[in-house]
């Protein structure tokens, strides 16, 4: 039944004209559903689609930061810290196959939790990660071989959530490595199978073929707002959910960025990490650093009303947005944390004048989806 819904909510998804597509938001598919708990779990989620689910929390921890460019991890301190963030229910880690030793520290991670936490502790762990493969043949065997090189680093039997990505939309083989995706799904291998940085039109095609998909983790911040003028809709209308990253732009969405000016060299704290460097760009695309600073100065009045910090403001911005499910805030493990402030997230309510304070700004910058393209096409430019 969940299948047809979707199926019969695509149909009238390309039937509508662009016209009336803004109205779609209202629009919501009874069968496939983010649901978020009440009371004290608040900060935890269920994506799901059919038959396939998975809890999460809301806020996840990103170990991008794992992958060198971010200062030297030392294994015992990073998984460390990472009990720490679990200890302060912040239990959903996000990696991929290409974050250096991402994987294998969540392998250590969670036999630590086996062997020194209660089994309803284990309950509440789950590890996403992400396959990004080479533009190769996608038969059964290597995607198998592929996952099970994840399920052995990670020492899981069944990873809880497998991102899928995938470079050129020219080469359909994507539709292929999802299939067998599912098929190991279908095995136990592999819980929900969800995709990263893939386009509307791409999820809507991959739907239509019947495949499960729970989420799509994009890109999604104050200053980046495309996944809510085209993927949202889609989604809205048959489940699917959104996990964002680059929600506080690798940390530019801060006070340290605050009143500084980076025209003028050595001035301004220094864009020494890959995703400053990265969201650095995406200011530029969107309006300049003097419109950011603009967005900073609302930011600091609010999280000052609310006694949080900027990131904690931004973060739950985008959480209240629709088919959010879940943001990703990264982790320097063992070189810095943020649990105070990742955690108040959770209380924030931000309220109407909060919120048209941030509209007001955001819609001063420039279109990034007629800049850029859509969610994801900032890989595939040529």
């Amino acid at each position: 039944m969940a299948a047809v819904a979707v199926l019969n909510n695509l149909a009238l998804y390309k039937s509508k004209s662009t016209k009336t597509r803004s109205d779609s938001s209202r629009l919501v598919s009874n069968s496939i559903r983010c649901s978020v708990a009440t009371g004290e779990e608040t900060r935890r989620v269920t994506v799901k689609n059919g038959n396939d689910l998975l809890d999460i929390c809301r806020v996840l921890n990103g170990m991008w930061q794992t992958s060198g460019g971010w200062g030297r991890i030392d294994r015992d301190d990073a998984v460390e810290a990472m009990l720490r963030y679990a200890d302060a229910g912040l239990s959903t880690f996000d990696m991929a196959d290409h974050y250096g030793p991402a994987e294998d520290l969540y392998g250590i991670f969670v036999n630590r939790v086996r062997r020194e936490r209660p089994p309803e502790y284990l309950d509440k762990i789950r590890g996403l990660t992400k396959w990004v493969p080479p533009p190769v043949k996608m038969t059964s065997s290597f995607v198998r071989e592929s996952i099970n090189v994840s399920r052995k680093r990670m020492d899981v039997s069944s990873l809880d959530m497998l991102q899928f990505h995938w470079w050129d939309y020219s080469n359909p083989g994507y539709l292929d490595a999802l299939k067998h995706l599912t098929d190991l799904k279908e095995e136990g291998k592999i819980k929900t199978v969800a995709l990263t940085n893939f386009d509307t039109e791409r999820l809507q095609i991959i739907l239509e073929n019947g495949i499960p998909i729970v989420s799509n983790q994009v890109q999604h911040s104050i200053v980046d707002m495309r996944p809510q003028q085209k993927m949202a809709e889609l989604c809205q209308l048959t489940g699917v959910k959104l996990i964002t990253y680059g929600t506080v732009m690798g940390g530019l969405l801060s006070e340290k960025f605050l009143d500084t000016n980076l025209a003028i060299p050595f001035a301004g704290p220094p864009l020494n990490t890959p995703s400053l460097q990265k969201y650095k760009r995406m200011v530029d695309a969107w309006g300049g650093w003097s419109l950011f600073q603009t967005l900073l100065q609302t930011l600091k009045k609010i999280s000052s009303k609310h006694g949080v910090s900027i990131p904690t403001v931004a973060v739950k911005y985008i959480l209240d947005q629709p088919a959010v499910a879940g943001s990703m805030v990264g982790v320097r493990l063992g070189l810095s944390e943020h649990v105070q402030d990742t955690n108040a997230i959770f209380s924030l309510v931000l309220d109407e004048e909060d919120v048209n304070s941030i509209q007001e700004v955001s819609k001063r910058g420039k279109d990034l989806l007629k800049v850029i393209g859509d969610c994801g096409d900032e890989y595939r430019r040529a």
